[in-house]
């Protein structure tokens, strides 16, 4: 269905209500139960909490150390850096909770899981649940939470971001008093028909910030403060039909030319631009499927990856049929720097089997996505999971058939660890060579929040390499690649020991799993791509970015959008393709005439170019273009 004007407002009302009841609800639970006022920043000692039994008293303690685990992240000081510490808390409990439960939606209506949030109390997989329970998780209300609870731990290994309980985000439930209210704006029949399209999920997060919060950040500054003012400013949904046309233009430009114009993607990409009389090049090798890489660098909810998920579908399907007409040699993996794979028909015993395990491959082999803001690749990674979950229902592949899925390729951009002390303790057990290496690159991370893939990481590796292991002569050899690969796989291990060490606090496995997520973020950022998708902020660069941006993007510095794409040049493979929707002005104004010269026309050739005008981007009062470029 269309997600027209009327449908939108639907589902923003509910969204509006569904945050203000999680919002109250969870700041009641901080200030009543756990000694923690967002209002006033107070942080009560543990000991004042004598009403609690040893259950919350042990969640107490917990988001005491959620709490001093992001307090050095606030940019500010003193008592304001403690209200926005916890207000990010209380924000972070809601919009897990709501997400959790519109991902069970979504998963009922797509026939994955029985009904469990539909009907609430009376929905058909609780009633079995508590014929089988009985009384012995007490009351009704009491029991439906221990359910759902148990609904989320089925999915914590697949999602663990959104559905594992015992992340930061998701440490709280609801109170009945609110639970109630909440599962009825949930099931209101008029957002019904919703749970079933898979752009729901991106809209509930757009909604969650609201346009008053947008409008408040900009009376404030023209420029963003901090990495989320950047992210909230910059969320404005991209119409599906732009989507398509940039996606059909980049990798269904690609993959059709790849094939010398022998693909059924002519027909099936309703906006890839082929003229009549065109003649692709003759087919010498076609890409191995599993080796084309794909990229959102500020993926949002995922919208470009959901339609490049259905894209891929066709691609491998029409590779599988290469290769069995036209031999196993016929697909290259080389090119996409995997050489260790096998052929197709090695691989797999036949075509039901290859067809079975493509969902995974999209996911694990295919699609990337960046952003700055958590909340962000929590969305993300739900909407892939989602996507191949319902490929292999529609396929009619049963659950218990459907292959486990790898963690992926959606990254956040948080910040580095800041912890002093646990930092020291790491590092005390590493070779003190890792030792040095590790602290020099969270001083590399220092400024991903608000940088995210506009960090260039691969060219500061292998500084850090040189510096730390010795200067090996020359460029960035295949012995200092070595040598980064080795040092960061033993940090991995080590960073995962200190995790599982009895000694770990909560706080502990945090400060490991930044960790870990930097140097995620690391190796995404030294990748080579042959797409880049996106719909990237615009406007000003976020003031503690300006100074690196201006000295590292001289060229198109006017403009965050215009940084976006000289950066993505830089990760994409010779002849490869950005699609991007952004503002219009920097093909038109004289204040960008450095970038159309230096980086679109000097390093890439635009394709296809369409100027939408206002009005495109839902409430974001800018003047759009959307438009493919070749990298020369």
């Amino acid at each position: 269905m269309a997600f027209d004007d009327a449908t939108r407002g639907r589902l923003q009302t509910f969204v509006t209500k569904a945050r203000t009841v999680l919002t109250d609800e969870f700041t009641q639970q901080f200030q009543q139960d756990f000694g923690l006022d967002p209002n006033s920043g107070t942080v009560s000692p543990l000991e004042s909490l004598a009403h609690l039994d040893d259950q919350r008293l042990a969640t107490a303690r917990v988001l005491r150390e959620i709490f001093d685990h992001y307090l050095p992240s606030a940019l500010s000081d003193g008592q304001q850096a403690r209200k926005t510490t916890l207000d990010r808390m209380v924000r972070e409990q809601a919009f897990t909770t709501l997400n959790r439960l519109a991902a069970l939606r979504m998963m009922e209506a797509r026939g994955l899981v029985m009904e469990c949030v539909g009907k609430a109390y009376q929905s058909k997989a609780f009633q079995l649940y508590q014929r089988v329970a009985g009384m012995a998780l007490g009351e009704t209300g009491d029991a439906y939470r221990v359910f759902l609870l148990s609904m989320c731990d089925i999915y914590g290994a697949d999602l663990p971001v959104l559905f594992d309980r015992h992340f930061p985000n998701g440490r709280l439930f609801p109170r009945e008093p609110a639970l109630l209210p909440l599962l009825d704006l949930i099931n209101a029949p008029e957002i019904a028909p919703l749970w079933a399209e898979d752009e729901t999920i991106g809209w509930i997060y757009q909604y969650f910030n609201s346009k008053d919060e947008r409008k408040a950040m900009r009376d404030a500054s023209q420029a963003p403060r901090n990495s989320r003012e950047l992210a909230v400013r910059n969320q404005f949904f991209t119409p599906r039909y732009v989507v398509e046309f940039l996606v059909d233009n980049s990798l269904g430009r690609l993959w059709f030319n790849w094939t010398g114009g022998a693909s059924g993607l002519r027909d099936r990409c309703q906006y890839l631009l082929v003229k009549p009389d065109e003649q692709p090049e003759p087919l010498r090798r076609l890409r191995d499927p599993r080796t084309i890489k794909l990229l959102d660098p500020a993926c949002g909810s995922m919208h470009f990856g959901l339609y490049a998920f259905d894209l891929f579908l066709d691609l491998y399907r029409e590779a599988w049929a290469w290769e069995q007409s036209h031999g196993p040699g016929i697909l290259d993996v080389e090119t996409g720097g995997d050489p260790d794979l096998k052929p197709l028909c090695q691989t797999y015993a036949d075509e039901d089997a290859f067809l079975r395990d493509v969902p995974r491959l999209i996911i694990e082999h295919n699609i990337y996505g960046v952003d700055i803001d958590p909340r962000a690749a929590q969305i993300a990674a739900l909407a892939l999971w989602l996507r191949a979950q319902r490929a292999w229902h529609d396929a009619g592949v049963k659950a218990q058939e459907r292959p486990a899925i790898g963690r992926g390729h959606v990254v956040a951009a948080v910040a580095p660890p800041a912890e002093i002390e646990l930092r020291q303790d790491f590092v005390a057990a590493l070779d003190p060579l890792d030792a040095e290496l590790f602290e020099q690159t969270l001083v590399l991370l220092k400024g991903l929040p608000e940088l995210g893939v506009l960090l260039q990481v691969e060219k500061e590796v292998p500084r850090l390499v040189k510096q730390v292991f010795g200067d090996h002569g020359g460029m960035f050899r295949q012995q200092d690649e070595v040598q980064w690969r080795t040092a960061e796989a033993r940090l991995q291990e080590a960073l995962a020991e200190f995790a599982r060490a009895a000694r770990a606090s909560y706080q502990g496995r945090l400060f490991v799993e930044d960790a870990l997520q930097g140097l995620r973020m690391i190796d995404t950022c030294r990748d080579t791509f042959d797409v880049v998708v996106m719909n990237p902020p615009f406007g000003a660069v976020s003031l503690g970015a300006k100074s690196i941006i201006s000295k590292t993007y001289p060229a198109s510095k006017s403009n965050i959008f215009s940084v976006f794409v000289e950066r993505c040049l830089d990760v994409l493979r010779d002849g490869g393709r950005i699609g991007a929707i952004t503002s219009r002005t920097g093909f038109f104004i004289s204040s960008f005439a450095r970038w159309r010269c230096e980086v679109i026309s000097a390093r890439s050739n635009v394709e296809v170019f369409a100027d939408l005008g206002l009005a495109v981007m839902d409430d974001a009062m800018v003047e759009a273009a959307a438009y493919v470029v070749r990298k020369v």
